[in-house]
């Protein structure tokens, strides 16, 4: 039984499990099978990049405060965050990585810290 390449269509030559002639192929194969979910990944991924960069130019100390107007003319969008840290007393701290931020006096004030590894 004679092996045809996924991609291309070629006569595969090699091993009996062996699914692609050569590892171009087999990229192009997977970048095509794989470019929605990847769209969505590398969309998030950019939008977090920005927010973090956004918090740490704003803490260049480990601990500061900030208003919403800053983040907000800054393009800081508070609907992408890696991590959520709640406190005993239930006060919640939102992480885009290592940098954080807590909503103060009803939104419009921001505590922004970094979390310190362990």
């Amino acid at each position: 039984m004679e092996k045809k390449c996924l991609e291309c269509g070629t006569r595969i030559i090699g091993r009996a499990d062996k699914k692609f002639c050569n590892d171009s192929c087999r990229n192009s194969y997977n970048n095509k099978f794989n470019k929605d979910s990847k769209n969505l990944v590398r969309t998030i991924n950019n939008r977090l990049r920005k927010n973090y960069r956004i918090l740490e130019m704003l803490n260049p100390s480990d601990k500061t405060k900030t208003t919403k107007a800053k983040l907000t003319s800054a393009d800081f969008d508070f609907n992408y965050f890696t991590s959520t840290y709640t406190t005993k007393a239930g006060t919640i701290y939102y992480f885009v990585y290592d940098q954080g931020y807590l909503p103060l006096d009803g939104g419009e004030y921001y505590a922004l810290v970094r979390r310190t590894a362990k």
